[in-house]
């Protein structure tokens, strides 16, 4: 019986209860933090304050010495996963909603089928794949034109959120192959530390002339303890309940929150439009990471593919 035939457990289904609605607050957190702070602020502090209990629990179990070995492939997952991502997702959040940012996020599945295509998975040309791709892509173009249109929002931010995407999707190819020997909780404190060290410097630089307000701070230290820190822990335990494919089943639940907490925190719009093109986006990631049934699978069925693994969400 495989990870995906084994009935979900009661600490499976809390677990992926708790991803889903923690993976999709980061973007409030980061709306209110950035009204006072700069993106490199908001970076640098969430990092640094996720990299403390992070390094000590990594240095407890040992993964810091594995980790630091392979320096050169954690720092290009950091800056796919996390340096890159966290400031694009950051400026983008000066103009764009945060449920909508948070709805184009779940774009990150169909991304990673087009990654897997270029590093040579050819099932990605599958129809099916391409009607996904074609049906995500048109959802996104919903979203953008029914929140954005004639709003004077300014369309390079989409695209930001979209790179986004593509950083979140990508990045998880490093890890499985060139990390997959190194403890998880080791690469994550690394990474951590190492965009806190770039970012320190800019973060100074543009740090306030004056005192932001309290809820700005709340922001932060939520983005980093419960959104990075408490997060990156809990997903560990997830994956290791459940597994890496059904794992990626929470990019499906993330955007949903996102846009509920958005609309009753933030007083955001949640319209047919709002509905419509993230049904669109959800069904276009479904079969554009359907996995292909084996001819002796005796008719079950495709299941979700797992070539994303467990980093797709990690999101935010």
């Amino acid at each position: 019986m495989t990870a995906l035939d084994r009935p979900l457990t009661r600490r499976g289904w809390v677990l992926f209860g708790a991803m889903g609605a923690i993976w999709g607050v980061p973007y409030l957190f980061i709306k209110v933090a950035v009204e006072h702070l700069s993106p490199a602020v908001v970076v640098f502090g969430r990092t640094a304050i996720a990299t403390v209990p992070l390094l000590a629990v990594a240095a407890r179990l040992g993964a810091l010495r594995p980790a630091l070995a392979r320096w050169r492939p954690v720092l290009a997952f950091a800056a796919l996963e996390m340096a890159g991502p966290w400031y694009l997702l950051t400026t983008a959040e000066q103009h764009l909603p945060s449920g909508l940012t948070g709805l184009l996020i779940a774009c990150v599945p169909i991304a990673g089928a087009v990654a897997a295509f270029a590093l040579g998975d050819r099932t990605a040309v599958q129809p099916g794949r391409l009607a996904g791709i074609g049906l995500g892509l048109g959802g996104v173009a919903l979203l953008v034109a029914a929140d954005l249109g004639g709003t004077g929002v300014p369309w390079w931010s989409v695209g930001a959120v979209l790179l986004v995407c593509v950083g979140y999707a990508t990045a998880p190819f490093i890890a499985t192959r060139r990390l997959a020997d190194v403890p998880d909780v080791g690469v994550v404190a690394v990474s951590l530390a190492s965009v806190a060290i770039v970012y320190a410097p800019f973060a100074w630089l543009t740090r306030p002339d004056e005192a932001p307000p309290g809820e700005a701070w709340a922001a932060l230290v939520g983005l980093g303890v419960l959104c990075t820190a408490i997060a990156f822990v809990v997903f560990f335990r997830l994956i290791g309940e459940i597994g890496p494919a059904r794992a990626t089943l929470i990019t499906f639940v993330n955007p949903a929150v996102a846009v509920v907490v958005g609309a009753v925190v933030l007083d955001e719009r949640i319209t047919a439009a709002t509905v419509g093109g993230f049904v669109l986006v959800l069904g276009g990631c479904w079969l554009a990471t359907r996995r292909r049934p084996h001819p002796d699978a005796g008719g079950g069925g495709a299941e979700p593919c797992d070539m994303i693994e467990a980093g797709a969400d990690a999101s935010t």
